[in-house]
């Protein structure tokens, strides 16, 4: 058995009581004070992650713009320095390779924050497609960097407190680059942008400051409440706003317009991007699934990867589900026959050995108030 990665945060578990989980080959906090108690802090408050397993990838060099253009759904034409983009890389089946966010740092340089366990194939991938004439230079830098992540209502307040950069100056989907904060001689990326439904930050240093950011927050933040927050609320909060979790909603199986997300999908650049005919049919057409919400009418839980039924025949499966810890609803996202996804729509949730009702509902199942 191979030895577990761990981030440039790791050494400071501890003292916050982490319990830690084998993560995709890196050994990451699931909690720390508790997976409820950290998803309300972070609703109400603030939560700090450690996300720094996430992969980074440089793409740079004249023709980087029209390189990735092919590569990825999204339009990066559309791009300019200090904005960020959210976009799907796909097979030409329709199937996802990977979601993930596109930092243009500059003209012609931009960074790939891609998810943990795709990084690798994700470099592989993305280097693959380099046609011999093009001037695009490929670099995985994950090792580089340590990222964390500083979400909930208080985010701006706390970190205010540490850098004389206007926070509020940096709109959602905006970074600025570089940002110092109190007593850390290297400069960070600082974007709002986050995987909570909660206002916030992600900020990009170097991983060698990463333990020292931490600290300087956590101390910030202790009379506003802010904690430490690991996996287990990280997925509670994205799910109750309905953002994808690679593997679950989206997958080499499943496409982005499958789990809708078309937003990304854009069929309507003239360049010919890797899996672009079919996702195109899948917008025109309608896809043949769709990924819907449900709550349960019945007593229990709809865990990932319980079939959904109608009557006898299996209609779908749920890529998602828990007790919301906001809402105290037993919930769930389900990838089912569109025939099915009517808003009202009974189903039946394969609990183990019992038949359980269900009701497809709106999603996202939470919203902020703004």
């Amino acid at each position: 058995m191979s030895e577990l990665k761990r981030t440039p945060i790791y050494p400071e578990y501890e003292k916050s009581g982490a319990k830690t989980v084998d993560f995709g080959g890196w050994e990451l906090p699931v909690q720390f004070s508790g997976i409820k108690q950290e998803h309300h802090a972070t609703r109400t408050k603030a939560g700090l992650f450690d996300v720094s397993h996430m992969g980074e990838i440089l793409v740079e060099g004249e023709d980087s713009e029209a390189f990735l253009q092919r590569v990825v759904t999204n339009d990066v034409s559309r791009m300019t320095p200090k904005r960020a983009q959210y976009t799907f890389m796909c097979y030409e089946d329709g199937g996802t390779a990977d979601d993930f966010i596109i930092y243009m740092l500059d003209i012609n340089q931009y960074l790939l924050v891609v998810n943990a366990a795709n990084t690798e194939s994700d470099y592989e991938w993305i280097v693959k497609q380099k046609g011999p004439d093009e001037n695009v230079s490929i670099n995985n830098v994950s090792s580089a960097y340590a990222q964390i992540a500083l979400q909930g209502p208080l985010a701006e307040t706390v970190l205010q407190n540490l850098t004389s950069t206007d926070l509020g100056e940096i709109k959602f989907f905006r970074f600025e680059n570089p940002v110092y904060f109190s007593g850390i001689d290297a400069g960070a990326i600082v974007s709002r942008t986050g995987y909570t439904g909660e206002d916030g930050f992600e900020i990009y240093l170097d991983a060698t400051k990463g333990r020292e950011l931490w600290n300087l927050i956590l101390d910030a933040g202790k009379e506003y409440g802010v904690e430490p927050a690991g996996l287990g609320a990280r997925d509670t909060l994205r799910f109750e706003v309905n953002l994808p979790l690679y593997g679950q909603e989206i997958s080499e199986a499943i496409s982005p317009v499958e789990a809708g997300m078309a937003f990304a999908v854009k069929v309507k650049k003239e360049t010919d991007f890797i899996g672009k005919e079919a996702l195109k049919k899948q917008i025109e057409n309608g896809p043949s699934r769709k990924l819907v919400g449900i709550e349960m009418t019945d007593k229990g839980i709809p865990r990932t990867g319980y079939p959904v039924l109608d009557g006898d025949n299996e209609i779908g499966f749920v890529t998602t589900g828990t007790q919301s810890p906001t809402l105290q609803k037993n919930i769930g996202l389900v990838l089912i026959n569109r025939g099915y996804a009517e808003l009202g729509t009974e189903l039946y949730i394969q609990v183990r050995k019992r038949k359980l009702k269900a009701v497809v509902v709106e999603t996202p199942f939470y919203k902020r108030d703004k």
